[in-house]
């Protein structure tokens, strides 16, 4: 008796086992899906984010020199900015894409130049409006 009872103890049969890989299983599966759309906003906010910070910097810059910047660099040489920020969908900083206007934004400015700025980016954001749209 003592001897059925050792061989009982000593680990897990194969059907445990392979009830627990298959509810590790689907946890991962439930998982990474979640994950991946977690990475997705916190991308799109960065974009936003990004996006609100160049605009207002362009405006700036435009406001101070009466002239607008020509382009992103410019913001860049003048002070206003370190560095142009990475586009997060693209992970490039030369693929943001800039409006050049014709117009002038205020009575003051003399040159036009930049007026806006967009994403790079190709594809469309979970609201299903495009990257390059916003």
């Amino acid at each position: 008796m003592a001897k059925l009872r050792n061989r009982r103890d000593r680990g897990f049969t194969l059907i445990e086992l392979m009830i627990v890989i298959s509810m590790i299983l689907i946890l991962v599966s439930i998982s990474i899906p979640a994950y991946n759309q977690s990475i997705l906003r916190a991308k799109e906010s960065v974009l936003r984010q990004d996006l609100f910070e160049l605009r207002s910097l362009i405006s700036q810059y435009t406001l101070d020199k009466q002239k607008a910047p020509q382009s992103l660099d410019d913001l860049v040489q003048a002070g206003y900015i370190k560095q142009i920020p990475n586009d997060p969908m693209t992970g490039s900083n030369s693929s943001w894409t800039v409006d050049q206007e014709d117009t002038v934004m205020s009575v003051d400015q003399q040159d036009p130049g930049i007026s806006d700025v967009h994403s790079g980016a190709g594809g469309t954001s979970s609201d299903g409006t495009a990257y390059s749209s916003w």
